[in-house]
């Protein structure tokens, strides 16, 4: 059996099993992700790092986790109890439900039964993490709601607007994936790699899934829902002891999800590299693709400490901009292209022509948006010129007062006296 076929005949303890696995699984990789980003931070900043508790450090992750569950917790009095409690199950349930849909190698036996190392799949299985990636937000949003906090509101407030615009961009970079595979199934769209990885063949998805999946994991430079600078710690502000723990587990369970998502979708899951699987015939076959399947998730779960550990957090108008000004209109030509190109490719039009008119597309494209950008920052530039008068608060789009206006303070009567009492 191969395929969707494949599944719904296994005996119930190894279904069990199989889920058993994933789920300890999961535990263990937020543990290890949190050493493994403590460590390499600390190198990249030349400090040790943790080296006390275990071997290298190890045990600090779970030493810390031991910590947090047996602090106090404390609820405030003004919070809405209901959704408080419920809000941290919301973040991480969804979080632990994705990895049920991720292939993590071939048909293998396990005591006597033929099954794939899948929990299970579903015709649209892509969709169904996408699904629960917005599940799995309401949990923030209501944890800030709930708390009564104007810190945690506003940090609620962000990761909404923040999810909706990059969950936008992710789910259009998975549209050229479905039309070359010709399935949502991940099993099928691993299966659709085995020639040549999608990373490879649609380098434009790829790119703008990994931008993405910084947004969605709402991680350095797009940790805007905690905010830690003005915010004190967003959305979980006033949370502690284990549910604050939920947070932070389902932050680090998505990262794990996500860079599962991103090997699946184009770096062909769990089939080697190319220079091993031609070398090496057995290379897919039995539980060494696992090897290649965690490999590669390593290199994913890597990118995202050393973005954290390399970039500043952007403004707010930046996030907003890149997401729907950027990643989408940019998705929606990439997508037209890729569509037109299989349908001609249908036809039976040759590569190269395809190649021409591919090629042609992109530069009038990029052309029209140069021109757009200039016309655009002409007119910003008009707006705030310095005429001698009080600039405009919201010049530029945005309710705030320009960059160029370091007089601002004494232009107007409140303002002087604000600028008086300050000074």
């Amino acid at each position: 059996m191969s395929g969707l076929s494949a599944f719904g005949h296994d005996p119930w303890w190894l279904i069990l099993g199989k889920a058993l696995v994933v789920f300890v699984f999961l535990l263990l990789s937020v543990l290890f992700n949190v050493w493994l980003e403590r460590r390499v931070i600390a190198r990249m900043q030349l400090r040790p790092g943790p080296n006390r508790a275990g071997p290298f450090g190890l045990l600090q992750p779970l030493a810390d986790g031991i910590k947090g569950a047996l602090k106090e917790d404390i609820v405030p009095r003004t919070v809405d109890k209901v959704v408080f409690f419920i809000a941290p199950i919301l973040a991480a349930t969804p979080a632990l439900l994705t990895f049920a849909v991720i292939p993590l190698g071939p048909e293998v036996s396990i005591f006597g039964h033929r099954t794939p190392l899948q929990l299970t799949d579903l015709p649209v299985s892509v969709l169904m993490t996408l699904a629960a990636s917005s599940v799995g937000v309401y949990g923030v949003v209501l944890a800030g709601w709930a708390s009564r906090s104007p810190y945690a509101l506003l940090g609620g407030l962000r990761s909404s607007a923040q999810v909706i615009s990059y969950e936008i961009a992710m789910g259009l970079s998975f549209v050229a994936v479905f039309l070359f595979a010709g399935s949502m199934s991940t099993s099928h769209v691993v299966a659709a790699q085995q020639d040549k990885w999608f990373a490879v063949l649609l380098l434009p998805s790829f790119l703008i899934y990994v931008v993405t999946m910084m947004g969605e994991s709402g991680r350095i430079p797009f940790d805007l829902p905690e905010g830690e600078g003005e915010l004190v710690a967003g959305y979980h502000t006033e949370y502690s002891s284990l549910k604050f723990l939920l947070f932070y587990l389902a932050e680090y369970v998505n990262m794990v999800t996500l860079s599962a998502m991103a090997t699946t979708l184009f770096l062909g899951g769990w089939r080697a590299p190319a220079p091993i699987s031609t070398v090496w015939p057995g290379a897919n076959e039995g539980w060494w693709p696992m090897l290649w399947f965690f490999a590669k998730l390593f290199l994913f779960i890597f990118g995202f400490i050393w973005v954290r550990g390399s970039l500043p957090r952007v403004r707010y108008d930046q996030l907003m901009k890149l997401g729907w000004k950027i990643l989408m209109p940019f998705s929606l030509g990439w997508i037209l292209l890729v569509a037109t190109i299989r349908a001609l490719r249908n036809e039976g039009h040759d590569m190269p022509e395809l190649l021409l008119y591919g090629g042609i597309a992109i530069a009038v494209v990029l052309a029209l948006s140069l021109v757009w950008d200039t016309l655009g920052r002409g007119a910003d530039e008009d707006v705030t010129s310095d005429s001698g008068e009080a600039p405009d608060p919201a010049a530029g789009g945005f309710p705030v007062p320009p960059l160029d206006a370091p007089h601002y303070h004494g232009v107007t009567g409140t303002n002087k006296e604000v600028s008086s009492g300050i000074h």
